[in-house]
């Protein structure tokens, strides 16, 4: 029988990352009868990370991200085995309807678009908010050739490369930036869309391609249990989902809460973390589900830090303002609207919650998020808040009508958020894992900063951590004396 040696491992960072990293964990360690004690580290004072949920006057808020998609099956599949199926709510029938600024004003966007990227005709030929050479010019993408430079681009490159810059600037921008708050100009495509370049290759035409891949797509999804919305969040709000795997968890997971990690230090049987006020830990095994800022401080290794800082973070913030009833003449018809780089406004996006997710307010009342804060406008986060608040309503005011005064409003800022994924993201992440490898054994990254920013790919991160946390306890207990990492 094999025997494996009682082994610690910490998990650093309460986010959605780390909690999942420890979940599975606790799962594949029970499974493979691994003597195996977690411990999780999170500096500040409660878990969630960006996911925070405020309850407030019947009022279901959620501070940072509002929902996760459907279609990715990491937080479909742990929702399920935490019993918050029956919790998972679709956006509403107003959310069909997305609005996005032209010259000032709302315009609807065209229907029959993925990504930004037209795949029915007819309402895209409609649109105004395109000229009608740059309807043209899109649909060039049917007979340009493909490009076959096996190199990273960035994603505006090729989208303006296949699509033209209308399309690109007044749609597929503001739709897209708004998952990474950066510059599409910047942005890697390998590392944030591989997709569209797999689909330019197969098929010589992204818009051909995309057409065919959403075609392949539709039969797939047979899960009657599951509401078919392309967003879902839950009944009481993203924060279930943290406080679920909390309770899940109080009994083999230690958790340690306003702990901060300042340091890591190799040990001849593993590691040692350097906590607050000069206190240490011991560990035999690391999962850092940290930012990638922070855990470059974590090590000595210059070029190790230098990589893991070369993925920059942008601040962005959210107003959230709430009324009473109604606001008199005002349309709040659809999910929201976005705001592309180019037009004079500093409000990036704008969600009207209580028309997208009907839950989220009491009956008659309304409750409307506006986004601040993109690449190189995080000067506007200066502002005290009641002047950010003052922007946001003159603003919606200007597109919307909006002049009520709000019974209650909130400012949430999001400082060093939004990890950006910039042309070569791939190859840092290589030369990181390699370093770690052959210097780190036993040490393994996960979280936003690296393959994914979203809730179901954090998820799916701090479970192949967990994954490979264990196969590597597996390997070492294959060789004598070698149960835990050991300095190469």
């Amino acid at each position: 029988m094999t025997r494996f040696k009682k082994t610690h491992a910490v998990v650093v960072g309460g986010g959605i990352t780390g909690l999942a990293a420890a979940y599975y964990l606790v799962q594949k360690a029970s499974q493979k009868k691994l003597p195996l004690t977690i411990t999780l580290l999170e500096r500040e004072k409660q878990l969630g990370g960006k996911i925070k949920t405020r309850r407030q006057d019947g009022f279901i808020i959620e501070q940072g991200p509002d929902s996760f998609l459907r279609r990715k099956p990491a937080v479909i599949q742990l929702s399920q085995e935490l019993g918050l199926d029956k919790a998972w709510v679709p956006t509403g029938p107003l959310a069909s309807r997305t609005y996005i600024v032209h010259q000032g004003e709302l315009h609807p966007l065209p229907g029959g678009m993925m990504f930004g990227i037209p795949i029915r005709w007819k309402p895209f030929l409609k649109t105004g908010l395109i000229s009608p050479w740059g309807k043209a010019r899109a649909l060039f993408d049917l007979f340009l050739p493909k490009q076959l430079v096996d190199k990273d681009e960035s994603l505006g490159h090729f989208l303006r490369r296949r699509l033209g810059h209308q399309v690109v600037e007044r749609i597929t921008e503001p739709l897209l930036s708004g998952i990474y708050a950066g510059d599409l100009y910047a942005l890697s495509l390998q590392a944030t869309f591989p997709q569209f370049k797999a689909l330019e290759e197969k098929y010589g035409s992204l818009i051909r391609g995309m057409k065919n891949s959403q075609q392949q797509a539709q039969p797939q999804q047979t899960d009657q249990n599951i509401p078919n919305s392309t967003f879902l969040s839950f009944q009481n709000g993203l924060f279930s989902l943290v406080e679920a795997l909390k309770a899940r968890l109080e009994n083999s997971v230690q958790f340690r809460l306003s702990t901060a990690v300042h340091a890591i230090s190799k040990t001849d049987d593993g590691y040692t973390l350097l906590l607050n006020q000069g206190e240490t830990l011991k560990a035999d095994l690391l999962i850092l589900a940290t930012p990638a800022y922070v855990t470059a401080n974590l090590f000595e290794e210059q070029a190790l830090q230098r990589k893991l800082e070369e993925i920059p973070y942008i601040s962005v913030a959210n107003v959230v303002l709430a009324f009473d009833q109604h606001p008199p003449d005002v349309h709040l018809d659809a999910s929201g609207f976005l705001v592309p780089r180019k037009e004079k406004f500093t409000l990036t996006a704008s969600t009207w919650t209580s028309s997208k997710w009907p839950h989220t307010a009491p009956q008659g009342k309304v409750l409307i998020r506006a986004y601040l804060g993109r690449d190189g406008e995080e000067h506007l986060l200066e502002k005290e808040d009641q002047e950010l608040v003052d922007l946001v309503r003159k603003e919606l005011k200007q597109l919307t009508g909006l002049n009520q005064a709000p019974s209650f409003w909130m400012v949430n800022r999001w400082p060093r958020s939004m990890p950006q994924y910039q042309v070569g993201h791939l190859e840092r992440l290589q030369f990181i894992a390699q370093f770690l490898h052959q210097h780190y054994p036993g040490v393994f990254l996960a979280g936003a900063g690296y393959r994914g920013v979203g809730i179901p790919d954090c998820i799916a991160q701090g479970e192949e951590a967990a994954n490979q946390a264990v196969n590597f306890l597996e390997k070492q207990d294959k060789s004598p004396n070698k149960a835990i990492p050991t300095t190469p």
